[in-house]
């Protein structure tokens, strides 16, 4: 029987899951205590929204975020000095979510989206049991996924750590248990990614090769399991041809969001009107490059800073 203490408000959009608690996440809630100095219960209108990943691939999210709530300001974390995350032990990745969220915190963000697959599976439960704003993190869309195929299988694309996790093999269990469903690691696309790879014949070579274990047992239809991977969504759907249905989990994300902050009475008072919010982009490593690569996926020129955690 499913934890019913899953079902709350930071539990991505219904139409992706109800996410099955992660393996072991007890285990860190007392590696990290509450900052007395970090009062994160008074959530403010005008604060911004805080998006983290481990690099350049929460940026798809941000890009669906920015189209539910314009209105809203951002800070995006790229974590790029330690990317990928999904070839990294669940306690690293847990260690350096909560530091990158309480980088976000410290802020003054009203909310924090865990932007990565990786890091919404390893370290959720800890970033919650530390700050006690709401975080909304990602599950992989496994559940439509479900509801869509017409033949009974799915693929299901993912980081090295979160294809071998408990976690998506529970997802799985939950939500697709009557059909057919493989899981392939995928970790040298985050690394295309973060090269600002995203197109082009040696990246569609790179696709058909990775993604063989998957396309090669009859799908039709493709998880993308990692926020970077939506970032080269028209190559992956050139390689997979018209009979797969690529889906992702952005847009319900983003419409999660929307809910969580008109539940808690804190959209931006400027909600419905023109005016766009501002963005901020900050990331660990070199800034030069990540501007290059953000720009390319958003579709917009940004200027990001290095910023330690």
């Amino acid at each position: 029987m499913r934890d019913k203490s899953l079902q709350d408000r930071n539990v991505p959009d219904q139409e992706i899951a109800e996410a099955p608690s992660a393996p072991k996440a007890e285990t860190h809630r007392n590696l990290f205590d509450r900052n007395p100095h970090l009062d994160t219960s008074k959530a403010r209108p005008l604060a911004p929204i805080g998006v983290f990943d481990s690099g350049a691939g929460g940026l798809t999210i941000l890009s669906a975020l920015r189209q539910e709530l314009p209105q809203e300001d951002y800070i995006y974390f790229g974590d790029t000095e330690h990317c990928p995350y999904g070839k990294r032990t669940e306690t690293d990745i847990t260690a350096l979510t909560v530091d990158a969220c309480r980088l976000l915190v410290e802020q003054g963000v009203k909310l924090i989206v865990v932007a990565c697959n990786t890091a919404s599976q390893a370290a959720l439960q800890a970033v919650r049991a530390t700050f006690s704003l709401p975080i909304v993190g990602v599950v992989p869309a496994v559940k439509p996924a479900a509801r869509m195929t017409k033949n009974g299988r799915i693929g299901i694309a993912a980081t090295d750590q979160a294809a071998r996790s408990a976690y998506l093999r529970q997802l799985i269990a939950d939500f697709a248990g009557d059909i057919q469903a493989y899981t392939a690691g995928c970790s040298a696309l985050v690394t295309l990614v973060e090269r600002g790879e995203l197109a082009g014949p040696a990246v569609e070579q790179t696709l058909r090769t990775v993604l063989a274990p998957l396309t090669d047992q009859d799908i039709d239809v493709l998880v993308l399991g990692c926020t970077h991977f939506p970032a080269m969504r028209a190559a992956i759907e050139h390689v997979v041809g018209e009979r797969v249905q690529v889906i992702d989990s952005a847009a319900a994300i983003a419409r999660r969001t929307h809910s969580i902050l008109l539940a808690e009475n804190v959209l931006h008072p400027s909600h419905g009107r023109a005016q766009q919010g501002n963005l901020q982009v900050w990331c660990s490593g070199d800034a030069k490059h990540f501007s290059d690569v953000a720009s390319a996926i958003l579709g917009y020129s940004v200027v990001a800073s290095q910023k330690e955690e």
